[in-house]
């Protein structure tokens, strides 16, 4: 990924962007033999007010520092939101790169506290989702949520994470733009290095979806999840930042259905030990996921 992200990550970005914006979305009208998805060079260039040679020249990284008016108007023609523009400025942004901490994340002693006391699911995450800690709750929802898993590596390996997510496809698409966010300029920082490595040689899907460059802020939402034993559940997801980790709750609407169930899988969780690969009661048989 070093090679990759350092080289040019302006021009591969550019790339990968224009690639996924059609004739129609830009107002150019269809016909022609076009040989590549989405926008020509020329196009763009056309459209963002700038010469065609100026434009292959940042694609392709002869010219690293265009200027922000370049840029917000590449922005506008590439159909970028918020958070891809805000990124889009950061890969030429000029300012110097202060040293990343190399220590390990660390959870607070107060939030593991803080874990033991929650009656929902509700777990740690890291930067490139490691599962750094997690209460009785959370695995009892998914044995994916124990501390050492990874949340990403669980979504493109792992079936039965897959048989859990109801939109596994919509579920890969945020999680992967959210690590190209979450990455950043941190691109030679070894547990990055080593994730994407394993999931690119692992994943086609993921090879996909990391070519598309995608950027999303990976925050609160609504998911929808297929439990082994209680069945499909409803859940809020909101993430709270402490110190350099992040809490990441699941809850359902008071008094809903899924509420009904999220009480009958802490109600499971209190008759005994769990099956460290279901999450079910240990004496309960666990059906293999197909």
């Amino acid at each position: 990924m070093k090679d990759e992200e350092s080289g040019n990550r302006l021009g591969r970005y550019l790339r990968a962007r224009r690639e996924l914006v059609s004739p129609a979305q830009a107002g150019i009208p269809p016909g022609g033999n076009r040989r590549v998805p989405g926008l020509r060079r020329e196009e763009v260039a056309l459209l963002a007010g700038i010469s065609p040679d100026y434009y292959l020249r940042l694609e392709r990284g002869r010219d690293r520092n265009p200027s922000p008016q370049v840029l917000e108007s590449l922005a506008r023609v590439l159909l970028l939101d918020d958070v891809e523009r805000t990124y889009l400025l950061g890969l030429t942004a000029v300012r110097p790169r202060s040293p990343r901490r190399k220590r390990p994340e660390h959870v607070p002693v107060r939030v593991h506290q803080l874990l033991a006391h929650l009656q929902i699911p509700a777990f740690v995450e890291g930067r490139a989702f490691d599962v750094l800690a997690s209460n009785p709750m959370a695995v009892a929802l998914s044995p994916r949520l124990r501390p050492g898993q990874n949340r990403l590596r669980s979504l493109f390996l792992d079936p039965e994470e897959q048989a859990f997510q109801q939109d596994w496809a919509k579920a890969a698409v945020d999680f992967v733009a959210g690590l190209r966010t979450s990455i950043g300029d941190d691109t030679d920082n070894p547990r990055f290095v080593e994730l994407v490595g394993e999931l690119a040689l692992s994943s086609q899907r993921f090879r996909e979806l990391w070519a598309r460059h995608d950027v999303r802020n990976l925050d609160g939402g609504t998911a929808t999840v297929h439990h082994p034993v209680v069945g499909e559940l409803r859940l809020h997801r909101d993430k709270l930042p402490i110190d350099d980790v992040i809490l990441v709750v699941y809850y359902p609407d008071k008094d809903s259905d899924s509420d009904e169930k999220l009480r009958l899988l802490a109600a499971l969780v209190k008759t005994g030990p769990t099956d460290p690969a279901s999450g079910r009661p240990a004496e309960t048989p666990h059906p293999k996921t197909s």
